[in-house]
């Protein structure tokens, strides 16, 4: 009997971990280490930033920044597992008159109760030149390739609308791209996957704005490609990711060709 509990609580647990959403009423456990691992320090040349992960400076445990839930919203994370092919997709525009040569990808995602030393890797990436329902092209990349560089803690704990908690510690998950892509003024949409160790996920956090339900226009895959809608508020979100690289000006460009004719 006692076998059978033990088998019918890992199913149950397995269910919980491979599920679409990680939402507010998930259990959880309490007092998780949060010393050791690597600390995230942040973009050296960053591109372009979608959206903020965070919107609680300095009000975790420790002195960490927070992502808090907006209430009444109930969703704290998107599943993105390789194992279940969930996938995530959100877009960016490089402006016009302006090249992008893009050297790293960090994305962001969190195991429940991993404590902060990274059991994420795997880092599956696409771009691609349209959105996930239309009929889009391959731009760079390959959803089955493995691009993880390194992870590290990214000093934010996604947390509920009450706030606390250490359990969903947000790692800042790094591909760096060699050799570098180079994207023209356009829409793109980035698709990302992630694979990990823990028990729980991987998941991906939303956009945290203080005040704001609305924080996007991503998409996820589970079945098929759906808005990533709060399960709470019905709300569209959006899906942080930080490029690096360097940004050349179609002007500047132009002009430096002109110079060295004289």
């Amino acid at each position: 009997m006692r076998f059978m509990l033990c088998v019918l609580v890992a199913f149950a647990s397995l269910a919980v971990a491979n599920d679409a959403y990680d939402d507010a009423h998930s259990v959880v456990t309490s007092g998780q280490i949060t010393t050791g691992g690597p600390v995230w320090d942040g973009p050296f040349a960053e591109l372009y930033s979608n959206g903020p992960w965070w919107n609680s400076a300095g009000t975790g445990e420790g002195g960490a920044d927070e992502s808090i839930l907006e209430s009444p919203m109930n969703t704290l994370g998107f599943g993105f597992q390789t194992a279940n092919d969930n996938r995530m997709a959100d877009d960016f525009v490089v402006p016009m008159g302006e090249t992008w040569t893009i050297e790293s990808i960090t994305c962001f995602g969190y195991q429940t109760n991993s404590g902060i030393t990274p059991t994420i890797n795997g880092l599956y990436l696409a771009l691609y030149d349209d959105g996930p329902t239309s009929s889009p092209s391959v731009v760079w990349g390959d959803i089955t390739t493995n691009y993880f560089s390194s992870a590290a803690f990214s000093n934010v704990y996604r947390v509920s609308s009450a706030g606390g908690g250490t359990a969903r510690p947000i790692m800042a998950v790094t591909a760096d791209i060699s050799p570098s892509v180079v994207l023209g003024e356009g829409q793109y949409w980035l698709w990302v996957q992630m694979d990990g160790t823990g028990a729980s996920g991987p998941w991906a956090p939303p956009i945290a704005i203080l005040g704001e339900q609305t924080t996007g226009d991503a998409y996820q895959y589970t079945d098929a490609w759906a808005l990533a809608l709060d399960s709470g508020t019905g709300t569209p979100q959006g899906i942080p990711f930080v490029l690096e690289g360097l940004p050349v000006a179609l002007e500047n460009t132009t002009w430096g060709q002109i110079k060295s004719v004289f």
